[in-house]
């Protein structure tokens, strides 16, 4: 016990107010780091269809977009209105209207530089923050979390994924920051904006025009990776056939399939956990019904239903909803459970058979604080590490029924539609438009899968990898 543990007892409020300048220091700057991209973190939340999906919060939401737009205005180092990559190259090599007169390509990556460092660095003071908690305010000395932690610190596989995991999701949350031009301006409205250009002097024309100049369709007309188009844009990926910019269109969809793969595992892992924990201490009649329902979910063609929504469906608010997004997930979630709860369901039983739930049942505890209390927190732990693993199969699901044009539609950006669009052009100097977004699903996918494998190798040392190879394979379930 070191010399800040107070007497047992007490608890976390009690010890943070017997010594409370380390946890104040470390919330100050938090706050700080977060005050300087309110905008970006309120537009990130807003940009989701809440205020579609859940009426009244929706307009709480906007209310907290309002807010957030009014600081995102403020000048900041990660502010477009000061690292600013539009502008027009005069014949004597100089670069007009850009930040500091630098060329685009350079503007872009410093901005791409200091949004990753910014993020590296809240993560970096979060996992400070816990740090802090550990040697400041915990009251034991040791837990076994902190040698899951360590374990996990050593399991290079699971860094790697974690690594990947955070860089997608960073992708997601600053995507309006990191593309080199934003949704609107390049992709939904670009005839309501215009550009500046040089052409024997300044000239100006819609985006959109300029757009269809900039179309990557093969040999005879195409603008690649890291390439600057006839007007002075700078396309760290190539653009699209439509001549839209590429990096635009994928940042703007790592957000679709973030929401996607989000609330559709958070819909599976609450049904999961729930049926989980009363077939485990109910079992009999309740658990035999929960399989029957399992199979039978299980059993239905997932495709043929997905048709089926997306036509009944049509026309109606739910549809219109990320253009299709919401069902997905809807869809994906109602399905994933199954797999999710013969994940945990092993578990529960071991946990509602244990010694501590036996005591707790003694001393007169009722169901809800027996499941809740002493079950959950020992299930948890494995429900994270395959509803971790079940995001990347989401994703590819999401990705294929685009690709088959049964999933995002139009003008909802989504990677698995961006393969479809530049498949014609595999073989072509156009290759990038298929071929880059296929390689980040796999390669997201991927860190999710290996974050799960270094998760579920830290709670559970004695894991096995043939059962990692399994899980992975199946995208989570077994």
């Amino acid at each position: 016990m070191s010399e800040h543990e107070t007497v047992e007892g007490e608890g976390l409020r009690e010890r943070v107010r017997a010594d409370p300048w380390p946890a104040a220091r470390w919330a100050l700057v938090l706050a700080c780091l977060l005050a300087v991209e309110a905008g970006a973190l309120a537009s990130f939340v807003t940009s989701w269809p809440w205020a579609a999906a859940f009426g009244w919060l929706g307009g709480v939401c906007h209310a907290v977009a309002a807010a957030g737009n009014a600081l995102a205005d403020l000048p900041t180092l990660l502010s477009r209105a000061w690292l600013d990559n539009r502008g027009y190259r005069t014949p004597d090599g100089a670069w007009h209207g850009t930040f500091m007169g630098l060329a685009p390509a350079v503007v872009w990556a410093l901005r791409v530089a200091l949004v990753y460092a910014y993020a590296a660095a809240v993560i970096g003071w979060c996992w400070r923050g816990y740090l802090v908690f550990r040697e400041r305010y915990r009251y034991a000395a040791w837990t076994p979390t902190d040698d899951a932690v360590d374990r996990f610190r050593g399991h290079d596989w699971g860094r790697f994924g974690l690594v990947v995991v955070l860089a997608f999701v960073v992708l997601a949350v600053f995507a309006p920051t990191l593309g080199p031009t934003t949704v609107d301006r390049n992709i939904a409205n670009p005839y309501d904006h215009q550009i500046a250009y040089y052409d024997g002097g300044v000239q100006t024309t819609s985006v959109g025009l300029a757009n269809l100049r900039s179309a990557s369709r093969g040999a005879g007309q195409n603008v690649g990776i890291g390439a600057y188009d006839r007007f002075g844009r700078f396309h760290p990926v190539g653009t699209l056939p439509s001549g839209k910019d590429l990096f635009t269109f994928m940042a703007a969809g790592a957000r679709v399939s973030l929401f996607v793969g989000l609330l559709a595992t958070a819909i599976s892992a609450v049904v999961a956990l729930a049926l989980a924990l009363l077939s485990a201490y109910y079992r009999g009649v309740f658990d035999l019904v929960t399989v029957l329902a399992s199979d039978s979910v299980q059993a239905m063609p997932r495709l043929l239903v997905v048709i089926m929504l997306g036509v009944v469906l049509s026309g109606t608010w739910i549809a219109g909803v990320y253009s299709g997004a919401l069902v997905l997930a809807l869809v994906f979630g109602f399905w994933g459970w199954p797999g999710l709860w013969r994940a945990v369901r092993g578990p529960a039983l071991q946990a509602v058979e244990s010694d501590w739930v036996d005591a707790a049942r003694s001393f007169g505890e009722g169901v809800p604080t027996l499941l809740g209390r002493h079950v959950a927190p020992f299930v948890v732990g494995y429900l994270l590490v395959y509803a971790s693993m079940g995001i990347g199969g989401i994703m590819i699901g999401t990705a294929g029924l685009s690709y088959l044009g049964l999933g995002i539609h139009a003008p909802t950006p989504e990677w698995g539609r961006a393969v479809a669009i530049g498949q014609q052009y595999v073989v072509s100097p156009s290759w990038h438009i298929s071929v880059l977004p296929g390689l980040a699903i796999t390669l997201v996918v991927v860190g999710f899968n290996a974050l799960g494998d270094g998760v579920r190798d830290a709670i559970d040392p004695r894991s096995e990898g043939d059962a990692s190879a399994e899980a992975a394979a199946t995208g989570g379930t077994r």
